[in-house]
């Protein structure tokens, strides 16, 4: 097995890749929790294909509105955790983020963070990139 579970010879194993990334999602909620921030939602996606997922949104106590990425690697290989975090990876999110805004009249500031999970360290990186 490969890196998020997947099988480097012979397909995916999609099942084992879900409950991966879903755990990772939960070991980042449980940290950003413990630091004071609130879950707003989980799994956002736009709509359509080739649109954006944003992992977790999260609000801080003075109101600010955090986008968050999580990425989950076996270890630093290959880059590690952040390196995943490419290009198209960030506009997409950017995307996804933008449409989630639509639905306020009179959008909080915002920020996008990356929690990187390597084995057993995880690693919140605030302002992790920009919409600009």
């Amino acid at each position: 097995m490969g890196f998020l579970g997947k099988k480097i010879n012979g397909g995916a194993t999609g099942s084992t890749t879900r409950a991966l990334g879903q755990a990772a999602e939960a070991r980042a909620l449980a940290h950003l929790a413990a630091a004071g921030l609130a879950l707003v939602e989980r799994n956002y996606r736009t709509p359509g294909r080739g649109g954006g997922e944003i992992d977790l949104v999260m609000r801080e106590p003075g109101g600010t509105l955090v986008f968050v990425e999580v990425r989950s690697r076996a270890g630093a290989g290959f880059g590690g955790a952040a390196a995943s975090i490419g290009a198209t990876k960030r506009r997409r999110i950017i995307l996804a983020a933008r449409h989630y805004l639509m639905r306020w009249p009179a959008p909080p500031p915002c920020r996008f963070d990356a929690v990187l999970i390597e084995g057993e360290q995880v690693q919140w990186l605030r302002a992790a990139f920009d919409a600009g």
